[in-house]
């Protein structure tokens, strides 16, 4: 794994020791960021579920001037500090060991909006449709902003919220969708 394109280009990321992480892959994740970037123009991202960090530093790298990184596996929370020290963007980014619905109602407590969420959850949980309506509800995504899913390809994920909906639906795998939101305010 490595930073694909930006500022940290090239630096390398490790990765989540143990099987409970499934990182997104270089190719998946060079893909990605021709969709919706490639570069970025401030704003914050949230990178929810985050194991090793991968798509919230590529967001840093690339212009989002602010990630906010979540996991609950202490594991994942030493390798975020350790890969976001490592690109340089300590100031630039807050990493939280929270479960993720807690973590979203924290981010609404506070205000917090975003240009940017990445939902990568461990394939067999069954959260991302919970996370999704809480984003909804909640009103994470910011004007303008986008959400990027990736699930197994045999999960059915909804078309349309309130705030935000479908934009893209990309299978890279028999094992790997990715589903894009855009917000609709």
């Amino acid at each position: 794994m490595r930073v694909i394109s930006g500022t940290a280009k090239g630096h390398p990321l490790k990765s989540v020791s143990g099987q409970g992480t499934r990182p997104t892959t270089d190719k998946i994740k060079e893909s990605l960021f021709q969709k919706i970037g490639p570069y970025f123009d401030g704003g914050t991202a949230l990178d929810l579920f985050a194991g090793s960090g991968g798509l919230g530093i590529e967001a840093l790298s690339r212009g989002v001037e602010h990630c906010v990184f979540v996991d609950k596996d202490p594991l994942a929370i030493k390798t975020i500090h350790a890969n976001v020290t490592k690109c340089k963007f300590e100031t630039r980014a807050e990493i939280y060991r929270n479960e993720a619905l807690r973590s979203l109602s924290v981010a609404a407590k506070n205000g917090t909006r975003f240009v940017l969420i990445f939902l990568d959850p461990p394939y067999h949980l069954s959260i991302l449709p919970k996370a999704l309506k809480k984003i909804d509800q909640e009103q994470l995504l910011d004007q303008g902003g986008l959400i990027v899913t990736e699930h197994d390809t045999d999960v059915s994920m909804p078309d349309k919220f309130d705030t935000f909906a479908l934009w893209k639906r990309e299978e890279y795998s028999r094992q790997t969708t990715m589903t894009l939101y855009r917000s609709t305010r």
